[in-house]
């Protein structure tokens, strides 16, 4: 026998978690860069996302935005904020050194800071963690360049992180 005895789920409710759960880290890299672009406090943009954006029609009103696992779409945002310099830090020693945190792109920036956030608290383990973000790159940026980057940045940062998981 496998599982869980309570714990068992359909392949369906599996594919629903996981789009959830892949859905509160992307919303999570949109509202880091958001508080940063626009200057605005994880608070306010926290509101604006849970009333407006996550479970609401986009832009052209014609399909409604994926639901998102809410509990880690906050626990996310709340640790990117409260161990940014932790995180920023990591994500420097990752970086060529004539590249620091605050001269790479931004959405990269709050990819990072999003995904230090998951490393920096154990829970997710790294190797989901990294595959999840590279994902998102790749969503942000389709050319493939950026996701590799991405890749080897994360994988230095979990090493780093919670080197027991590797």
């Amino acid at each position: 026998m496998s599982g869980q005895g309570g714990n068992r789920r359909s392949p369906e409710e599996k594919a629903e978690r996981q789009a959830r759960t892949s859905a509160a880290r992307l919303y999570a890299v949109q509202a880091l860069f958001q508080m940063e672009a626009a200057g605005q406090s994880a608070d306010r943009v926290m509101v604006e996302f849970r009333n407006w954006r996550i479970g609401r029609l986009d832009e052209d009103e014609d399909m409604v935005s994926v639901e998102a696992d809410m509990n880690l779409f906050t626990r996310i945002l709340n640790d990117a904020v409260n161990w940014q310099s932790k995180i920023d830090q990591a994500t420097d020693r990752a970086l060529v050194a004539k590249w620091p945190i605050d001269r790479i792109d931004p959405v990269l920036r709050a990819l990072f800071r999003a995904a230090g956030a998951e490393l920096v608290e154990p829970g997710t383990p790294p190797k989901v963690v990294i595959t999840e973000y590279v994902r998102i790159a790749q969503s942000f940026f389709p050319e493939g360049r950026e996701a590799k980057f991405v890749n080897a940045v994360l994988d230095h940062m979990a090493r780093e992180a919670r080197p027991e998981a590797f």
